[in-house]
């Protein structure tokens, strides 16, 4: 049985929303991508409003297992990490209405799951999408394809027996692909780097 996962790159001026199928052999299928957002011309409630209440059209349509979000991380400017925390918690919250589990996952987990490198760029990122959900071009623009990118990640770590969650369950990385030990690596330095800033 597949999970569905929604990923979510969270943003005021753009937000990215995905839905991706992702069966127990790691095979990942689109069901839905889009934008959303609003003008820095608006009013912040007036953006949060917006953010809102397409998570929750978004959420009621689509009834996902579980919400992929993109971590906020603070070496970005002041004025765009207060934004997309401000969105994530909209997003977060309306997960919760709905006793929807969330995972968030840094951009270079994400990186380090769908291209084995967590430094590539959001090219190779979104390229690799539109391979991975076998589609002719990458979601646009690339908030979209960011999205699907964070619901694959965690589809991958949930479904897939091979995933790197269940290898760690498993006591060890030694059937770890390339792409899930760069994975793995990312992992632990963000806890690290979560744990030195505490």
């Amino acid at each position: 049985m597949a999970l569905r996962v929604a990923g979510v790159d969270p943003g005021l001026t753009r937000c990215g929303l995905a839905v991706v199928d992702v069966e127990p052999n790691r095979r990942a299928t689109l069901v839905d991508v889009a934008v959303v957002g609003s003008g820095p011309d608006q009013a912040l409630d007036a953006r949060l409003l917006v953010i809102a209440e397409a998570i929750d059209a978004w959420l009621d349509r689509h009834r996902p297992d579980v919400l992929a979000v993109e971590r906020v991380f603070s070496q970005l400017n002041v004025s765009t990490v207060m934004g997309t925390a401000q969105a994530s918690g909209i997003v977060i919250a309306a997960a919760a209405r709905r006793g929807i589990p969330v995972a968030l996952h840094t951009p270079t987990e994400v990186k380090a799951a769908v291209t084995g490198s967590g430094q590539a760029d959001k090219d190779a990122v979104g390229r690799m999408v539109a391979r991975i959900l076998r589609l002719d071009a990458p979601p646009r623009p690339a908030d979209a394809a960011d999205a699907a990118a964070l619901a694959i990640t965690h589809g991958w770590r949930g479904a897939a027996p091979g995933s790197h969650a269940s290898a760690s369950a498993h006591g060890g990385s030694s059937g770890l692909t390339p792409a899930q030990r760069a994975w793995a690596q990312a992992e632990a330095a963000a806890r690290k780097g979560g744990a030195c800033r505490r």
